[in-house]
């Protein structure tokens, strides 16, 4: 996979915090990133879904007497 270099700030106390506990910064910041875009999307879908919402269709009723008897 591609990846782009970025940077960011990051409260000095937090950060000594991270290196205390070994944590892999730019890990965390990729999984952060990663969390947070999921959720974007997921309220991006569901935001779609609610202007949109899905309506019975009755042709559905019909193509089920379709399958084989």
């Amino acid at each position: 996979m591609a990846s782009t270099r970025t940077s960011f700030t990051l409260d000095e106390s937090l950060a000594e915090k991270a290196r205390v506990l070994n944590i892999n910064i730019s890990a965390a910041a990729r999984d952060g990133v990663a969390a947070a875009v999921r959720e974007a999307l997921a309220a991006s879908d569901r935001a779609a879904y609610l202007r949109n919402p899905e309506q019975a269709d009755p042709f559905w009723d019909d193509a089920e007497a379709w399958s084989a008897e």
